[in-house]
């Protein structure tokens, strides 16, 4: 505890529990909506465009990737968004088509214009997460808090209609709800979400904060509404727990997050077992 409570003073850990904190909030709010839509694996997708995006910020020597990352990352939002619509395109088939062309580019133009002679750290700290989370500056936090009280206020302000959105859009539709402005606003806050959770678990983890505290939740209970706050403190205490073993431990601060995530998944399906929850 002495060891803990010393690392607790240091900046770069109250920085990372704050963004990581933050992220996994942000991540399971929505994560919720996703999971019901049969649209999960959105993240997985367009964080593989971010990857893309980070390589091609790399070769252009950009100091600051987020300026090119986040644009690129929300027009692909809208751009899967608008292709899943198409009734040749279902949304499997359009992230399947995004997810993979991306990661490919992208690794293309990392091999093709690399100036770094550990290339395969590079990529493997991109995929998967690295120790850039203890290395954040006070503006990178301060982005970070606005875009997730920005993303909290929009969820709590509009959350009867993304509930309506969520379960039926044709009733939601004929009730006077613009279904498709409201799902268009959701993919763009979730290319935020993923652009700003690169850091902490890496591209290929970040689906992980958007799945795995919401059918946690599901294991347990019934309500849209108590499954949505439980996800959120599920997340919360994941990501925070995570964050704190990885740095006493020296484990990889990504992979942490998502294993402490697994394990409570296992204990709230066990719990649901046996109480009896909902089933997605």
């Amino acid at each position: 505890m002495d060891k803990l409570f010393l690392y607790l003073k240091y900046p770069f850990v109250q920085y990372a529990l704050i963004v990581g904190v933050l992220i996994a909030l942000c991540s399971s709010l929505l994560g919720v909506t996703l999971v019901l839509k049969r649209f999960s694996f959105i993240g997985d997708g367009l964080s593989h465009v971010a990857f893309g995006a980070m390589a091609i910020s790399g070769v252009l020597g950009l100091t600051n990737d987020t300026l090119l990352v986040l644009p690129i990352t929300i027009v692909c939002a809208i751009l899967l968004l608008k292709t899943g619509q198409n009734t040749r395109i279902k949304g499997d088939a359009a992230i399947a088509m995004i997810s993979v062309g991306a990661l490919a580019f992208g690794y293309l133009l990392m091999n093709i214009f690399s100036t770094s002679s550990n290339l395969s750290g590079d990529v493997c700290s991109t995929l998967f997460g690295s120790t850039s989370i203890l290395t954040l500056s006070k503006n990178e936090v301060w982005l970070c808090i606005v875009l997730s009280v920005l993303v909290v206020i929009f969820f709590i302000m509009f959350y009867q209609r993304i509930f309506n959105v969520t379960f039926d859009e044709n009733f939601a539709r004929s009730a006077g709800t613009k279904v498709d402005m409201y799902n268009l606003i959701i993919a763009i806050i979730i290319a935020v979400i993923i652009v700003l959770a690169m850091n902490l678990v890496g591209s290929l983890l970040i689906s992980a904060l958007i799945i795995f505290p919401a059918l946690s939740a599901m294991r347990i209970f019934n309500s849209f509404k108590s499954v949505t706050v439980s996800s959120a403190i599920i997340s919360v205490v994941c990501a925070f727990t995570g964050i704190i073993v990885s740095i006493m431990a020296g484990t990889p601060v990504g992979s942490t997050i998502v294993a402490v995530d697994v394990a409570v998944f296992f204990v709230c399906f066990i719990v649901g077992k046996l109480k009896g929850g909902m089933r997605v």
